[in-house]
């Protein structure tokens, strides 16, 4: 019963650790924080966002973000929602809706685009880090 309640318990705590992950991203991109962004990626960790580019390793992705984002920091907020988590031990597979609001010159909020995020993750060095996020866009960007 105690192994059952225990088991209960970490699988509980993943779920939360990996969801805090999902928050986590959003935030640090719309603060253009990266160094902590690409943190959350495992040290092989790999990103792929269709045509903004591809990179792996903590320091290609923070420098991909860089450019990506170049001056648009501060304009764009990520709303992140409807995470499905499926853990398997000390990896898990996810899938997660973004939506990206965009503040217009007159301050107004418009919203941009609405996508997903496919992930791998891995428990690494005790913590849940993407291991490669694929993501796609279902409803293209206002702001082309």
């Amino acid at each position: 019963m105690a192994d059952d309640l225990q088991d209960r318990v970490q699988r509980l705590e993943d779920i939360l650790e990996i969801q805090q992950l999902f928050i986590d991203y959003g935030h640090h991109l719309d603060a253009g924080d990266f160094e902590a962004y690409a943190s959350l990626f495992a040290n092989e960790g790999e990103v792929l966002l269709g045509p903004l580019g591809r990179a792996k390793g903590r320091d290609q992705i923070r420098s991909l973000m860089e450019t990506a984002l170049d001056g648009a920091v501060g304009t764009s907020f990520h709303v992140i929602s409807s995470p499905m988590i499926a853990l398997r031990g000390d990896t898990a597979t996810s899938d997660v809706m973004w939506t990206v609001v965009h503040r217009k010159e007159d301050g107004h909020p418009s919203l941009s685009m609405i996508g997903r995020h496919r992930d791998e993750l891995v428990r690494e060095d005790g913590r849940w880090r993407f291991l490669k996020r694929r993501g796609f866009v279902d409803i293209p960007s206002a702001m082309s």
